[in-house]
């Protein structure tokens, strides 16, 4: 998670596993669920920032 909070400095790291990504200048939300010894990651939302703060990010199951 440290390399990914690196990478992209206004990622925010939500727990152990997944990250919300801010895309197309804030006005969307990406969650990723992260599986790192596979090297795999999960889309588990994509929205608009109104649609986001409908939901709850640690849970959120939507793809």
């Amino acid at each position: 998670m440290d390399d990914i909070q690196r990478e992209f400095s206004r990622a925010r790291v939500l727990n152990g596993e997944r990250v919300r990504f801010e895309i197309c200048g804030g006005n969307y939300r990406l969650i990723v669920s992260c599986f790192f010894p596979a090297k795999t990651v999960w889309v588990k939302f994509l929205g608009t920032h109104a649609e986001y703060d409908r939901i709850d990010a640690v849970t959120v199951e939507d793809y």
